[in-house]
């Protein structure tokens, strides 16, 4: 990826490492939600479990549409852009937040908002 002054924001191996994190959470994730799927065909649907057991299934799915499209996004070179002000964001914030899409000063304001 280069910045708009031509210079990489994130170097391939950076960008590879990313990759496979999100791939591996991506692989998680969809595990994750076979299981509560198979645990939800076979439940009954009648206490508070069953609730829980719909909201983990939905966490899930959003998880693994948001790690799908960060997916896209590294393909695209567009991973690892702020949303808002499309800086780079600091390989060190991808590493903890792969899911990212804000630098720092955009995220603080997005939840100031």
């Amino acid at each position: 990826m280069t910045d708009t002054n031509g210079t990489t924001h994130l170097s391939s191996v950076q960008a590879e490492t990313l990759r496979q994190e999100l791939q591996e959470q991506l692989a998680r994730r969809s595990n994750q939600l076979t299981g509560l799927q198979a645990a939800a065909r076979e439940g009954s649907g009648a206490d508070d479990t069953w609730q829980e057991l719909l909201v983990n299934i939905a966490a899930a799915d959003r998880a693994i549409a948001e790690l799908g499209q960060a997916l896209e996004r590294l393909s695209e070179g567009t991973y690892g852009r702020c949303s808002h002000c499309e800086a780079g964001i600091p390989f060190e914030r991808l590493k903890i937040r792969p899911l990212a899409r804000y630098c720092i000063g955009c995220q603080r304001r997005h939840e100031a908002a």
